[in-house]
C-alpha cells in the first residue's frame, strides 16, 4: 500500500495559513514545491550531454527503503531533470515525514535510469510535448490547465517557445514562481536548469511565449496507480518523430 488515507488532509492542516485568503498563498504542495527549490544548489551548468543524464541517475537512489535526492549530484544540469529531481525531493519530503509511504516497486519506478520518451515514470516527464502534464493525467495527481491566471507559483509548467508541439517543437520544463512587469514588460518568473548557468531563477517577457500547460501537485498519493502504467504511453512515444496539434495534447491531458 502506499498512503494512509488521512495524511492529505493532515498536509493541508499543517500548511494552511489562515491568516492568509486562499488565492493570496500556494496551494498545499504548491508550498513544498518551493521550499524544495529553495534546498536546489545554484548554477553548476546546462548541458543535454550524455555525462548530464548520467549525474541524474547518480543523484537518485533509494536507502533503506527511503527515496533519496542528492541534486549536487547532478551537474551538469538540463531543464526536465531540474524539475524531475524537485518534484522527487517533495515525495522524498513526504516519505521521511511519514505522510506518505512508497512501495519497493513504485521507489524502483521513480528511479531515472535513461528511460526513452514515453517509458516509465521518468520517460513521461522527460518526453516531447506535454511529458510532465500526461504523467499527472495518467496517474491522477493533479490538475492540468492553460490559463495563467490560473497558475500559483510552485505549479510545475511546460512552455512552448514556438506553435510545434513534439518533434519539431522548442519548449523548456520549469516551475512556475510568477509574473511581473520588467520596465514595462509583463514577464514570467520561473525556476529551472536554464541555458547556460543551470539551476536558477529566470524571468522572460511573456510574449515570446508561445503555450504553456501548467501541473498542479495535489494527490502525489496516486504515484500508487503507476504499478498499472503501461510501459510505454503511446502517445508521448511517438512525439519523438511527430507533431501533435493542441486539439489532441489537450485531451491526451485531461483538458477537453
Amino acid at each position: 500500500m502506499l498512503s494512509r488515507i488521512p495524511f492529505y488532509l493532515t498536509i493541508i492542516l499543517l500548511l494552511a495559513k489562515p491568516a492568509l485568503r486562499a488565492h493570496d498563498t500556494a496551494a498545499p504542495f504548491n508550498t513544498l514545491v518551493l521550499e524544495a527549490i529553495r534546498s536546489m544548489p545554484r548554477g553548476g551548468g546546462y548541458s543535454t550531454a550524455s555525462t548530464a543524464s548520467h549525474a541524474l541517475q547518480h543523484a537518485v537512489s533509494v536507502q533503506n527503503a527511503m527515496l533519496e535526492v542528492q541534486a549536487a549530484h547532478a551537474i551538469p544540469s538540463y531543464c526536465s531533470g531540474a524539475t524531475y529531481l524537485v518534484f522527487l525531493r517533495v515525495i522524498s519530503s513526504l516519505q521521511s515525514q511519514e505522510h506518505l509511504q512508497l512501495s519497493p516497486e513504485i521507489l524502483a519506478a521513480l528511479k531515472p535510469s535513461g528511460q526513452p520518451d514515453g517509458t516509465g515514470i521518468w520517460g513521461r516527464w522527460n518526453a516531447n510535448g506535454p511529458g510532465t502534464a500526461r504523467l499527472f493525467y495518467e496517474l491522477s495527481l493533479g490538475r492540468n490547465f492553460t490559463e495563467i491566471s490560473n497558475a500559483q507559483p510552485g505549479d510545475f509548467l511546460k512552455i512552448f517557445w514556438s506553435d510545434q508541439i513534439g518533434a519539431a517543437e522548442h519548449g523548456h520544463s520549469v516551475i512556475y514562481l510568477g509574473t511581473e512587469s520588467k520596465e514595462g514588460i509583463p514577464s514570467i518568473s520561473y525556476w529551472s536548469s536554464n541555458i547556460p548557468g543551470g539551476f536558477g531563477e529566470k524571468s522572460v517577457p511573456l510574449s515570446r511565449v508561445h503555450r504553456m500547460i501548467f501541473s498542479r501537485l495535489e494527490h502525489p498519493e496516486n504515484l500508487a496507480r503507476a504499478t498499472y502504467l503501461p510501459r510505454s504511453d503511446h502517445y508521448l512515444a511517438t512525439l519523438q518523430s511527430r507533431s501533435s496539434a493542441p486539439a489532441e495534447m489537450g485531451i491526451q491531458c485531461g483538458m477537453r
